[in-house]
């Protein structure tokens, strides 16, 4: 991969990251909720979720399942109805103090992992990174090289960027009011992206 490709990968991985979606929301709720450090624990699943995807997409396995109609299809219906669940359940508790809830770390590590994997916006963002960025002449292990690490360290640096605005609205001096609203705001946008997603169609490579 050449410089300039290395760039425009990164410009890329940057936007794709740090749009907010079913990741981002679930970051912020983990910083108001938890401690900061447990909050973190969401990232690293993310990040294992990343990584899978990445060696995956390196050896044609998301192409594979975004070119299945049934693969993604299935794939659309659970996400939606995941995400929507936890917006229901959400908007049900909003009205609740928010607490540090004693959560174990394998809790918020497995759901984090299950809403990054679940989501298809992770198979159309991986499909178009190794579609468009990836050199067919060069070897995939030497561009893997790059591709591996700047991905994981964008990823990490977003979704930590989101879980610490989590814990700063979470510990600020906000109203109870305002509080409730955030997060019925939060649980509004589970419920948006799992509507999007059982609305969404496969996505399609570059021919």
């Amino acid at each position: 991969m050449s410089v300039e490709g290395w760039i425009v990968f990164a410009l890329f991985w940057i936007v794709f990251v740090t749009t907010p979606g079913p990741n981002a929301v679930n970051c912020i709720n983990n910083g108001m909720t938890l401690p900061f450090s447990r909050a973190m624990v969401g990232v690293l699943g993310i990040l294992t979720q990343a990584t899978l995807f990445l060696i995956l997409s390196a050896l044609g396995v998301t192409a594979l399942i975004a070119a299945s109609p049934t693969a993604f299809f299935a794939a659309k219906l659970a996400g939606a109805a995941v995400l929507i669940w936890l917006g229901i359940r959400g908007w049900r508790n909003a009205t609740k103090p928010v607490q540090l809830e004693p959560r174990p770390a394998h809790s918020v590590y497995v759901r984090a992992f299950l809403i990054a994997t679940i989501n298809p916006k992770s198979v159309a963002g991986y499909l178009a990174a190794f579609s468009q960025f990836v050199q067919p002449d060069v070897p995939i292990r030497d561009q893997m090289v790059l591709i591996l690490p700047t991905a994981l360290t964008i990823t990490a640096l977003s979704y930590t960027g989101f879980t610490a605005i989590g814990a700063l609205i979470g510990r600020a001096a906000l109203g109870a009011i305002f509080n409730t609203w955030v997060r019925r705001i939060m649980a509004l946008c589970f419920i948006v992206y799992g509507i999007l997603l059982g609305l969404s169609s496969a996505p399609a490579g570059r021919a």
